[in-house]
């Protein structure tokens, strides 16, 4: 197929359909296209009117006038092509090529293309600058054309008025810090002229950075908490243990003390005996040793008697006196409290070494209790990174 042949085919298609024209109109720039397709794509621009091609813009909605001579062309066109029989080879192709139109219509939930003027076909894109949503088909004048290269395209959405300014009818691509909303570029220089206003693009980020600090602020927080009831369960249980070994220590003392007073009974009772014992023995002792002195007496008086027979008499009857206080009674031994000593020493050397062992094994189970505190963060970006 020739060159002239092919530029003739595509003047004769709607740039905006990419079907051939019908009732072609051609708008003041010199552009034209389907009747209903530039209608559809002016109702959707609400107040600015121009040309999908060339950009051009017009102050009032131009008229529009069916253009006779090109509908002629565009007729007498799809008649020579109806005249042309299809090849069995290209037969085929067509069939696939069907089936693959068929798939790609709209379906619930889908978002559908707004050129489309009879069954529409899926959107795969929308464009943020012609407010539209574009199938596959005619998604290729953004693809091709210049001036449509630079438009932003995303992916296909029905929310696009929820993005376009009500009062301008542009892109809401602004945020107004001052107002708290979004706006557009001409919003800026008028209602909103000397507010504090970045692109949304900043103000996502700055959101999504003040999202991430406010969640390090929670985490810090929690982390703060978790560390003052450390110092609350410390202190607590500190106290707790402080209380519960001075009761113990209380507890053995008086059972010290028990044990001193049971041996110190044990000593008076044993010295009481003792004393008894030997007083008893000083008593028996103190009597005969009194009636040996009454005996030596009389025998210092009997000493001077003259009558030789009274002397007999009276010295058998006192020898016999004096022979009977020889007693054997001897003072009680002495009683010795050495052995007790020595086990009263005996028993203080092993509770304090007892004590020894058990204090140092007690701290070293009160040593082994840490409270392990995250280092602070010094610069902007370590607390960031702090998790």
């Amino acid at each position: 197929m020739s060159e002239a042949v092919v530029e003739e085919q595509d003047a004769s298609r709607c740039s905006i359909c990419l079907e051939p024209l019908k009732d072609p109109v051609t708008i003041p720039c010199g552009h034209s296209y389907c009747m209903k397709c530039i209608s559809v794509f002016w109702d959707k621009k609400r107040k600015e009117y121009s040309c999908p091609q060339c950009r051009e813009t017009f102050t009032t909605r131009p008229v529009l006038k069916k253009n006779t001579i090109l509908a002629e062309l565009v007729e007498k066109m799809k008649k020579s092509s109806a005249s042309q029989t299809i090849s069995p080879a290209l037969a085929v192709p067509a069939a696939a090529a069907a089936a693959a139109v068929a798939a790609s219509y709209g379906g619930p939930g889908d978002v559908e293309c707004d050129f489309c003027t009879e069954r529409k076909l899926k959107a795969v894109k929308s464009c943020l600058v012609c407010l539209v949503s574009l199938c596959q088909t005619h998604i290729e004048p953004h693809l091709n054309i210049p001036a449509l290269k630079n438009h932003k395209l995303v992916q296909a959405s029905t929310h696009l008025e929820e993005i376009i300014c009500p009062q301008h009818s542009k892109l809401m691509e602004v945020f107004c810090r001052t107002d708290e909303k979004f706006i557009c570029m001409l919003c800026t220089m008028e209602d909103h002229k000397g507010h504090d206003t970045v692109t949304a693009t900043v103000e996502r980020n700055v959101r999504e950075t003040q999202t991430a600090c406010l969640k390090k602020i929670e985490e810090m927080e929690k982390k703060v908490l978790e560390a003052r009831e450390t110092v609350t369960f410390h202190l607590r249980s500190a106290q707790e243990a402080e209380q519960q070994s001075e009761k113990i220590f209380t507890e053995l003392l008086e059972s010290i003390e028990r044990r001193r007073s049971e041996v110190k009974e044990l000593i008076r009772a044993q010295q009481k005996a003792a004393v008894r014992d030997a007083e008893d023995v000083l008593e028996k002792l103190e009597q005969e040793l009194a009636e040996l002195r009454r005996g030596h007496a009389d025998l210092e008086k009997l000493s001077v008697e003259e009558d030789h027979v009274n002397f007999l008499q009276a010295f058998q009857a006192l020898e016999s006196s004096v022979s009977k206080t020889s007693s054997s009674i001897s003072p009680s031994p002495h009683v010795s409290f050495n052995d007790l000593i020595t086990s009263v020493s005996a028993l203080k050397s092993g509770v304090e070494e007892l004590c020894k062992q058990d204090v140092m094994k007690i701290s070293g189970e009160v040593a082994s209790v840490e409270s392990v505190v995250p280092e602070e963060p010094s610069t902007r970006e370590d607390f960031l990174k702090c998790e």
